[in-house]
């Protein structure tokens, strides 16, 4: 166990490495700081290298597993990590720093990294050299799917197999990797980094990203998704009846929570100035606001999408996925508004209600 690195608030991040191999792997939990999947994966991780040598020795390997990159984050989520789990409780204690503070992303270059946690991992990547660097998601309600910089053939069976032995939904049509092209079921290709707007940054992860940095040493990335809530909808690779209808649907809704959660956001900013960590969650709600509208624009068929970014084929797992991430998108806003109000011990704004 070693220390690489300190997080703003000056927590150590540590680095657990099991094995003596030429030939390192790099494996980093808790990247958003609202998936705490990761780090229960990489002490199960630890735990399989140390009883079984063919992970080790057997394959000239060493396991480098970064057991949090952004703990500062990870402590705002202690409230519902404790339970009890249930989607009310999770989402309004729920939190995800903006996204200029999440620690994976290069919106500037690797040489321009502005956050302690982004440097230590580069600094590590550049040290390790790692054939496999594997970052450990989770979606909130959804399905299981695995993104990667370079195709890993056969990788798609191995995730089948899993997911039908753990009974948890793979998902066929992800959002997050709506225009990306397919490697096999619920397993994508993740384009090369290209600069845009920060809208497509926070939606498209259209950005220089450590995913990317370590590609010089020969790495492939891997970004595993594993979901808190499984929806089964999302593993349903069916033709849907009525795709149009669902896609308006899906957009309207999405409309009307933003232009709902907009007013409460212009209501309650004016009473935050003496709320501890206000800026810290308003962040991330005028990510949401920002990208929202967006959105509901390329998904509606009467909007006339963009001929260069259009929809692909639509399914029922990639319309379930696509109605999932409107609600997820509107609830998390609600539930960060939803603690400013409580923090600020009072409702001038007449907000909760709402």
């Amino acid at each position: 166990m070693r220390r690489v690195g300190a997080s703003r608030a000056g927590i150590p991040l540590w680095l657990l490495g099991v094995g003596h191999g030429s030939r390192q792997a790099l494996v980093v939990a808790g990247p958003h700081a609202n998936e705490p999947v990761g780090g229960a994966t990489v002490l199960r991780l630890a735990e399989r290298a140390l009883a079984d040598p063919r992970l080790t020795e057997g394959a000239d390997a060493t396991w480098n597993l970064l057991l949090c990159l952004d703990p500062d984050g990870l402590r705002r989520n202690e409230r519902w990590l404790t339970g009890p789990y249930t989607l009310g409780h999770h989402f309004r204690n729920f939190f995800r720093p903006g996204f200029l503070e999440q620690p994976e992303w290069l919106p500037d270059g690797a040489a321009a990294a502005a956050l302690p946690e982004t440097r230590a991992l580069l600094a590590l990547q550049d040290e390790l050299r790692p054939f496999l660097q594997c970052s450990l998601h989770g979606v909130d309600v959804g399905g299981g799917f695995v993104e990667l910089t370079r195709d890993l053939p056969g990788l798609d069976r191995r995730v089948a197999g899993i997911a039908a032995r753990l009974g948890v939904p793979r998902e066929l049509g992800a959002y997050d990797a709506l225009y990306w092209p397919g490697l096999g079921p619920a397993v994508y290709r993740i384009p090369p980094p290209h600069r845009r707007d920060l809208a497509a940054a926070i939606t498209e992860a259209a950005v220089e990203s450590t995913w990317f940095h370590p590609h010089r040493h020969g790495t492939v990335t891997a970004v595993v998704e594993a979901p808190m809530w499984g929806v089964a909808t999302v593993g349903d690779g069916s033709p849907h009846a009525d795709v149009e209808a669902e896609l308006r649907s899906v957009s309207r809704t999405l409309r009307q929570d933003t232009r709902l959660l907009a007013g409460l956001t212009a209501r309650v900013r004016p009473y935050l100035a003496g709320v501890p960590d206000a800026a810290r969650l308003l962040a991330p709600v005028d990510d949401y606001l920002l990208v929202c509208p967006g959105l509901a624009d390329a998904w509606d068929p009467d909007c006339g999408n963009d001929s260069a970014r259009p929809l692909p084929p639509m399914t029922t797992a990639h319309l379930a996925a696509l109605r999932l991430s409107g609600r997820r998108l509107a609830v998390r806003t609600a539930g960060l508004l939803h603690q400013l109000v409580t923090r600020a011990g009072r409702d001038p704004a007449g907000a909760l209600p709402e």
